[in-house]
């Protein structure tokens, strides 16, 4: 995906988020009780057939989980540091678990989305997986290579950092150069703090790792569940290990068939068509800010997010709202219908009080940054290597223009921010992987694929696509707004997620929830 509008996090995360922060006090988390458990691990050799040759002893490790957390056990992998080089280090791979509360039928790993997000974090609220996945499966999430608690990407401090995520590069000769300068300083800095590792972040190391932790967990075939960015991941493990998958469910689809300008141009489109329907819905409530049509409610969005370049949005604070900080405010939102009241807040306060402080507050809920300027995360960093290290955009300036110029006319409210999305690897410090694998993943049992009719972030022809791209894929649709469905729409679709992972049973292809 591409910057700044990114599928980093599922819906349910967002919409989690600012319901229990926004209006509750945080509370601090849990500390971890170091309690040692039995090991987990096949100690008979078998864990290392299909290892690569030179890797056997990552595929046949045990696993040490502790406590940490009541319901909760934690352990942490080795992974070797390139899966074209056994002689080149370890990394390390941090995993959290949901232990099965009945009769286990495996392991059943999740990815949240991003690239970037915690696999960790994710697991940290087990109320966002049905009871018959938490009595059947051990759920274990994973922060990938690169992210969180696994070993990191690191490139700029907090204050570097905020600058970055701040700032506003006007699509003048100047202002492009000076983002380009920008984004070449970020990609120096990941280089000097990261080091190799940042060369080896791509997606098809990270499902090389999880074809370890499928060994190293005792099992004969992966069980996953991925959303948004998750189920590149997971269809990068089908297509590398068809012989290995086993019951997939890939939720909010990316299409593996799209350039990175084809990505740009409909997902702003996609979230132009969200931010539609937002409009509508607040304007047909007595407290939506937004007047006249709807047409005239997303002009009013445009004007405030395209005048904050000029005028920044004041605020209580000595911060202000630039223009990408807008446009991170309202995007974020749009994840899930639960959290369109908060935009509604929001523009409430630019438009009846003058002041940017809830949607500043929206911008750092999608950046990850904390009350004291420090961030939560490392998912920005993450986000731009592991993209960088998968592909890259057009980098021609002149290509770049008349594609800015396209997406501005097919997203007249919010499609300025998805322009010049070649920058943002200018320069990177290492070329991108080759694709090793067919992305038909032809062998594999049936692969559920997911998508939402309004997902502004993996628009719903995404899904189609990777549904007809899969050998075996199978298409389920929720109608309905927001990115993702498992966990934050119908019994139709956790019913047809659950019956398929537990039972094995496939859904009618084409179903429609």
């Amino acid at each position: 995906m591409i910057r700044p509008a990114r599928p980093r996090k599922p819906a349910a995360v967002v919409a989690t988020v600012l319901t229990t922060v926004l209006l509750l006090a945080a509370c601090g988390a849990p500390p971890k009780v170091q309690t040692a458990l039995e090991d987990v691990g096949k100690a008979d050799g078998s864990a290392t057939e299909g290892a690569p040759k030179g890797f056997e002893d990552y595929y046949g490790q045990s696993l040490e989980w502790t406590e940490c957390g009541e319901g909760f056990q934690c352990a942490t992998a080795s992974a070797p540091l390139s899966w074209k080089d056994a002689d080149a280090g370890s990394i390390e791979l941090a995993l959290r678990k949901i232990p099965a509360t009945g009769q286990k039928v495996g392991s059943l790993l999740v990815n949240p989305g991003g690239p970037g997000g915690s696999g960790v974090d994710f697991v940290g609220d087990p109320g966002r997986f049905g009871l018959a996945l938490r009595s059947s499966f051990d759920i274990v999430g994973f922060d990938p290579r690169g992210v969180g608690s696994s070993t990191p990407v690191t490139c700029l401090d907090d204050q570097g950092k905020d600058e970055f995520l701040s700032t506003d590069y006007p699509y003048t000769p100047e202002g492009l150069a000076a983002r380009i300068d920008a984004v070449r300083a970020w990609g120096q800095a990941c280089a000097e703090n990261t080091g190799p590792l940042l060369g080896t972040v791509d997606t098809q190391s990270a499902a090389r790792d999880m074809d370890m932790l499928r060994a190293a967990l005792g099992d004969d075939e992966l069980h996953y569940l991925g959303f948004s960015y998750g189920t590149q991941l997971g269809a990068t493990y089908a297509g590398l290990f068809p012989d290995r998958a086993g019951r997939l469910v890939l939720d909010g689809a990316l299409d593996p068939t799209l350039s990175s300008d084809e990505v740009a141009l409909q997902q702003a489109e996609g979230f132009e068509s969200a931010l539609r329907a937002y409009v509508a819905d607040c304007q047909a409530g007595d407290q939506c800010p937004l007047t006249g049509s709807v047409d005239e409610g997303l002009q009013q969005i445009h004007s405030i997010v395209e005048d904050a370049e000029a005028n920044p949005i004041p605020t209580s604070s000595a911060r202000s709202v630039t223009k990408k900080l807008a446009f991170y405010g309202v995007a974020v939102a749009l994840y899930d219908e639960a959290s369109w009241p908060y935009l509604t807040q929001a523009l409430q306060g630019v438009l009846w009080e003058g002041t940017g402080d809830d949607l500043l507050y929206l911008a750092d809920v999608y950046n990850d940054r904390d009350e004291d300027g420090s961030f939560s995360s490392n998912s920005e960093e993450a986000f731009r290597a592991i993209n960088c290290a998968d592909g890259r955009a057009e980098e021609d300036m002149d290509q770049m223009r008349a594609l800015a110029q396209q997406i501005e006319e097919a997203a007249p409210t919010l499609g300025e921010s998805f322009g010049y999305s070649g920058i943002e690897c200018a320069d990177w410090p290492y070329p991108p992987a080759e694709q090793e694998f067919d992305p038909s993943a032809k062998g594999t049992p049936p692969i559920v694929v997911i998508g939402t009719t309004n997902d502004p972030a993996t628009p719903y022809r995404w899904a189609q696509s990777l549904a007809k791209t899969l050998d075996a894929g199978v298409l389920v649709t929720y109608e309905g707004e927001g990115h993702t469905a498992y966990g934050r729409s119908n019994s139709c679709v956790s019913g047809a997620v659950e019956d398929y992972l537990v039972e094995g049973t496939v859904p009618e292809d084409g179903l429609t929830c």
